[in-house]
């Protein structure tokens, strides 16, 4: 890194070919993040973040996050066509706000496609559920079709450890056996994994340290639509 400038890229996945990814360069000035359109041939590069700043700083704020989204949508298009044999479902607790957002902007890209959608919670199935000594509170598992040979996609704002994921895919195998599974995250926190969990469609990959948390914060949920890096 130069001075207090830092680069990242964003690299959109599809089917492990690359595509035109963006590269994002972030200014600790302003805590805000530029999207300049990267050179092809060039490898993108995930974002770096420094360890020794306290605080928080922007990863994504709210207009670069709505056209972080539009992306995701527009690669789930390129492979499910219409969703007919398809089915997007958001991990509770934080996942269903960009699963909501992504079935939103698929139905207005796609007005004449039904998207099926619903929401797991993985709570009952975490490894760690009789370990916790807090009692763990679980939201509601909503899910009004059959998973049966479908396509599962789904959804969570951050990919850490992976045993989230591990939960939710435990969970939703008890409404059928899917064609296959799919993973979206917004945020893949990358060389954090604890299980071979890897993610087939990526907002923004993150390098970071242990004493860092990303936070995704929603209009939905009463908060601005950005992404941010705190640091203890």
């Amino acid at each position: 890194m130069c001075g207090q400038n830092f680069a990242h890229t964003i690299l959109a996945h599809k089917n492990q070919h690359e595509i035109n990814p963006l590269r994002v360069a972030t200014s600790k000035s302003n805590n805000l993040a530029q999207v300049i359109p990267a050179p092809c041939n060039k490898l993108p590069h995930p974002v770096h973040l420094p360890h020794n700043r306290m605080g928080q700083i922007t990863l994504i704020d709210s207009k670069l996050l709505g056209l972080v989204i539009k992306r995701l949508c527009y690669q789930l298009i390129e492979n499910h066509n219409d969703f007919s044999g398809s089915v997007i479902l958001g991990l509770q607790p934080r996942g269903i706000f960009l699963a909501e957002n992504i079935v939103d902007q698929l139905k207005g890209i796609q007005p004449g496609n039904q998207i099926r959608y619903g929401v797991i919670d993985p709570t009952f199935y975490r490894d760690d559920f009789r370990r916790n000594d807090k009692a763990l509170i679980a939201k509601p598992t909503e899910i009004p079709f059959s998973l049966e040979d479908k396509k599962v996609i789904l959804v969570d704002d951050v990919l850490y450890t992976g045993r989230t994921i591990r939960a939710g895919i435990e969970g939703m195998l008890e409404y059928g056996r899917p064609k296959s599974i799919e993973l979206l995250v917004l945020i893949d926190r990358r060389y954090s994994r604890e299980l071979p969990i890897e993610p087939q469609y990526i907002g923004k990959s993150v390098d970071s340290y242990d004493n860092q948390k990303v936070k995704v914060t929603w209009k939905k949920d009463g908060a601005e639509d950005k992404v941010l890096l705190l640091t203890e």
